[in-house]
């Protein structure tokens, strides 16, 4: 396909640039608060894995798996094993969502006694989610640009487009009075709550 990149290709590499973010901030910030000996601030914490909760898991996600994965399959039969590996990472991802909320429950209940395996949950579901969009990134999009014709996009378009992230395009710190609906509180708090540089809050002593 000749032309502009199709808008389903640029609002789902838009939603991974704003879900890394989120992601790659929640491992910076435990180990901030761990290297002062602080506890985090578990309201920002519970928003931030809300995001992850609500958005990809429950649009995204089903976006891809539903409407993108099949129209591959039935042009590049080579590439089931791997579009199946990813369908099972998409179906593990609530209750692997689940899991990280109820894990950070009790690091906030129990304290310290629970942090090292809250961290350690966080960063392995941190790692496994970046390394399953680098798959869909480096393998998954440009095959559906090789292969799929206007008539494909033009029907995927349709549908990525009705439910778009309210962080795509925009990094966290540039989120403040940009966002509007639903999601604005929600993020306004991840903001207040994380310190700089990461977000408005003051940095964190030492």
């Amino acid at each position: 396909m000749t032309g502009p990149k199709p808008l389903t290709l640029r609002i789902i590499r838009d939603e991974h640039a704003a879900l890394a973010a989120m992601l790659r901030t929640l491992p910076l910030l435990l180990a901030e608060h761990r290297r002062v000996g602080t506890l985090p601030d578990f309201a920002a914490l519970r928003a931030m894995l809300f995001y992850v909760d609500e958005f990809p898991e429950r649009l995204h996600h089903p976006k891809e798996s539903e409407l993108l994965f099949p129209k591959l399959r039935a042009r590049a039969p080579a590439m089931r094993e791997l579009l199946d590996k990813l369908d099972e990472d998409h179906a593990r991802g609530e209750r692997a969502i689940r899991d990280l909320e109820h894990s950070l429950l009790g690091f906030e209940m129990l304290g310290d006694a629970r942090r090292a395996a809250f961290e350690q949950q966080a960063e392995r579901y941190v790692r496994h989610y970046l390394q399953h969009m680098d798959i869909e990134e480096r393998e998954i999009l440009p095959a559906a640009m090789q292969l799929f014709s206007e008539e494909d996009w033009q029907d995927l378009d349709q549908a990525f487009a009705e439910n778009k992230d309210p962080l795509t395009g925009r990094h966290l710190g540039q989120l403040q009075a940009e966002l509007d609906g639903p999601y604005h509180a929600v993020f306004q708090r991840v903001l207040n709550a994380l310190p700089e540089p990461l977000g408005l809050a003051p940095r964190l002593p030492g």
